[in-house]
């Protein structure tokens, strides 16, 4: 079922080249850019009016009003099976233990006698965050945008989901009733493309209500999500690309089988295109994976779906000499999920450099993350975990740099901004001190 990719019998290609080499699901967003412009363009010009219209288009029901009315939050709340209330309960307070240590303080450096530069730390003012409404439904999305945004301090907060058919244009009950659990009480019903313009240029509702826009849109999407948050960048902040989800397990002949095999079962359930990439030394652990797999696949709900997953390019299994190189390999391929199933994993988890998130041992599947780890879900992927983190309390703060001098400590530093002005050609700069001290 899983494609093999041997890297034993040569010594490990350089970095670069290791990353051409490692199964990676393709997501050009570039290529749907022609297609998300015009509904943003029609947002922009149109408002609610072009949202409704693709609503109908594309959703197959167009809501009410595009803002969910507050009594449809609480009968959300109010029908939500309890062993689902007490499961997001426990969701959310773990999250919320977390993201607080997460919070930074101000701080203020004396930097000379006189002269101080403190950094604020200043919350976006408001924030529009997408939960998906595709193939499955997110409310564990909306637990892990809200809690770190709520953190932070961020003044207002919109959730957005997109509208549900068998739900009256709702979106679905369950997203609602997260929403009110977190007390988040303003929900927007509407998705893709079209739904992250109005979040960006807001509107008018239907009812004659004003559609405030944000400052910020946060959360995951599909490619089209993806393209108009890409699009609308500038005018409106944004936490990240999402690309398609993936999960790395980097495992030796001490792992179990029966887990590595339905730890990539999980990821692959959420999507055709999911990446699902087993890393082992072990030719034997590879052979007992597969078995599984062909076991495990036939006894869950979204067989084929699971099936294409595994069985697409995005996915395989990467034979290595020894766990130096799997570590090389986990790094190069920078992945959303990382499991370490080795011996002593927490000495190997600790090499590791690039992941979205790491997951350690045995008894931290990436599953217990997507919940109630109390980790943040909402992670970097295609490989950008090189370079960025996933959604935190950090994500909603500004770093706002105040600089107060004294005149003494400003006439101490004149020759020093007057030299360097001048070296780079820029006179102004230093007249704009030497000016505050006539002779």
């Amino acid at each position: 079922m899983l494609r093999r990719l041997d890297l034993r019998a040569e010594p490990l290609p350089r970095t670069a080249a290791l990353r051409g080499l490692l199964p990676r699901a393709e997501m050009d967003v570039d290529a749907v850019l022609h297609q998300v412009r015009p509904l943003v363009e029609a947002v922009r010009e149109r408002g609610v009016a072009a949202v409704q219209e693709f609503s109908q288009r594309f959703d197959k029901v167009s809501p009410a009003t595009v803002r969910v009315p507050a009594a449809a939050l609480a009968t959300a709340l109010a029908e939500l099976d309890p062993a689902v209330r007490a499961a997001l309960e426990v969701a959310i307070d773990r999250a919320r233990a977390v993201h607080a240590d997460q919070r930074r303080t101000d701080v203020v450096t004396q930097v000379v006698p006189g002269g101080t530069v403190a950094e604020r730390f200043v919350p976006v003012r408001r924030v529009g965050l997408y939960a998906p409404g595709g193939l499955a439904v997110y409310p564990s999305s909306v637990v892990m945008n809200v809690v770190p945004a709520q953190a932070a301090g961020v003044d207002t907060l919109v959730v957005m989901s997109p509208p549900q058919a068998e739900f009256g244009g709702l979106p679905h009950p369950t997203v609602l009733a997260a929403a009110a659990l977190l007390d988040v009480d303003e929900v927007w019903a509407a998705g893709g493309a079209q739904g992250i313009a109005l979040l960006a240029y807001g509107g008018t509702d239907t009812d004659g209500a004003d559609l405030e826009p944000v400052d910020m849109v946060t959360g995951p999407g599909n490619i089209y999500v993806t393209a108009a948050k890409r699009h609308l960048r500038g005018l409106i902040g944004i936490d990240a690309e999402a690309g398609t989800t993936e999960i790395a397990v980097l495992a030796d002949d001490t792992a179990d089988p029966r887990h590595v095999a339905a730890d990539l079962i999980s990821q692959a359930e959420h999507d055709p295109n999911a990446a699902s990439v087993l890393v082992t030394t072990s030719d034997a652990l590879v052979e007992a994976v597969e078995a599984e797999l062909e076991r495990q696949v036939g006894e869950t709900k979204h067989t084929e779906r699971i099936r294409t997953a595994l069985a697409g390019p995005q996915s395989g299994a990467v034979l290595v000499a020894n766990l130096d190189d799997g570590v090389a390999v986990v790094d190069a391929y920078a992945a959303e999920h990382l499991e370490i199933q080795t011996a002593d994993a927490p000495a190997v988890a600790a090499r590791v450099r690039n992941a979205g998130a790491i997951f350690v041992g045995a008894w931290s599947p990436v599953s217990l993350g997507d919940y109630c780890a109390g980790s943040n879900h909402v992670l970097p992927t295609g490989g950008c975990a090189r370079h960025s983190g996933g959604l935190s309390v950090q994500t909603f703060l500004r770093g706002i740099h105040v600089v107060h001098y004294s005149e003494d400590a400003l006439r101490a530093a004149a020759d020093t901004v007057v030299t360097l002005a001048t070296a780079e050609d820029l006179p102004a700069h230093g007249q704009a001190v030497t000016a505050r001290f006539p002779r």
